[in-house]
């Protein structure tokens, strides 16, 4: 597995930012002051936070006067979504030769 592959694994992780993360894949853009009022912890946290998902390449900031606004990033998950896919595969593979086997051990 790759170091890009890592960071985005240990970044979603933890479910403070996952949590930011998800909320502005369903919701858009939105500013650290919108995030922090749902978040359930400080600004201070949902900022670093924030940074954490930024440098994994996971959200953008935009700066509009004192706001910063943070958008998700989708295509960055495609390391991850390409890893999943070579899991589901290798899973698939191995529960057909295990049907096979338990189908030949029947007869």
């Amino acid at each position: 597995m790759s170091k890009a592959h890592d960071v985005l694994f240990k970044t979603l992780a933890d479910p403070t930012r996952r949590a930011l993360f998800e909320r502005l894949c369903r919701e858009g853009e939105k500013t650290v002051g919108d995030l922090t009022a749902r978040a359930g912890v400080s600004q201070p946290v949902v900022s670093k936070h924030l940074g954490a998902l930024k440098l994994a390449g996971l959200v953008r900031d935009r700066h509009e006067g004192r706001h910063t606004h943070y958008s998700a990033q989708l295509g960055a998950l495609a390391p991850l979504i390409d890893w999943t896919s070579q899991m589901a595969g290798f899973w698939q593979n191995r529960f057909d030769d295990l049907e096979d086997l338990l189908k030949r051990m029947d007869q």
